[in-house]
């Protein structure tokens, strides 16, 4: 894998199959692994936020989740991936591979119904599944005391691995705060709890090909996302074309900022 810059935030080209290989690796040894599946939104929270900037390149592995993004890595360097690695689909593949190796599984965020809803559907459909345990947000910010506690919790079930679903940009300041002391794979997944809990449906196939997924879910929630969609994509387009033809050059994140504690659980 490499990490290469669109619009300043650092993308890996890589693929499904090395970010899962990687992630059972570091599950077996209990090591940190922090990654995040970014679509254009995700992308474009750091461009706007130089500090959350920072903490996404500073994340193990960030996957170009949506077709805009890996084609952002043609566009700008070259890269042709055959694939944009997906965050629900991530999901499923890792937990594959989790019921294969018998690594305990643990999900946090969203609400407890959702996360019922997603055991028992991942269960079903990978029998032997080794769930440790759930628990759902808090959506709220929390002290660093609570942090710890949630961390002990975590630990204690016996987890290997760590699903997020704390919508973005806060599943990113949790993978990113909670990565160091957790030592195990933190993935920030997205919708995938809602997708695979059945709560959402997902679009289809030939609109995620060409990059209309953004389209499908305008129309499902247009009052919550009309914003995040149609302006933040056009700004989007608009930054990304400066930076092919070398219009604009994003500015790097100093290495000495200072990253704010969030807490956001």
């Amino acid at each position: 894998m490499s990490k290469h810059s669109i619009l300043g935030v650092k993308v890996d080209a890589t693929d499904y199959a090395s970010v899962v290989q990687q992630v059972a690796m570091a599950a077996s040894r209990g090591s940190r692994l922090t990654v995040s599946a970014l679509a254009v939104h995700g992308v474009m929270t750091g461009v706007n936020d130089q500090r959350h900037r920072a903490r996404l390149n500073r994340l193990d592995i960030v996957t170009p989740d949506g077709q805009p993004v890996r084609w952002a890595l043609w566009l700008l360097h070259g890269v042709r991936l055959r694939d944009r690695v997906y965050g629900p689909t991530l999901t499923l593949q890792v937990c594959e591979r989790a019921a294969r190796e018998q690594l305990p599984v643990f999900f946090y965020g969203s609400r407890r119904e959702v996360l019922d809803r997603l055991v028992s559907n991942l269960r079903e459909r990978y029998p032997g599944l080794p769930v440790a345990g759930s628990e759902p947000s808090r959506f709220a910010r929390i002290a660093e005391d609570e942090k710890h506690e949630i961390v002990a919790r975590i630990k204690s079930t016996g987890a290997k691995i760590v699903f997020v679903g704390l919508g973005c940009p806060r599943q990113e300041v949790f993978a990113y705060e909670f990565g160091d002391a957790l030592q195990m794979p933190v993935l920030a997944v997205g919708a995938a709890f809602d997708y695979h809990a059945g709560l959402l449906p997902e679009p289809p196939e030939w609109m995620q090909r060409v990059g209309l997924q953004w389209l499908f879910r305008l129309g499902q929630e247009p009052r919550r996302l009309w914003r995040r969609y149609l302006v933040t994509n056009t700004q989007y387009v608009v930054m990304l074309l400066a930076q092919v033809l070398r219009l604009w050059r994003p500015n790097d994140v100093p290495s000495d900022i200072e990253i704010d504690h969030v807490g956001y659980a």
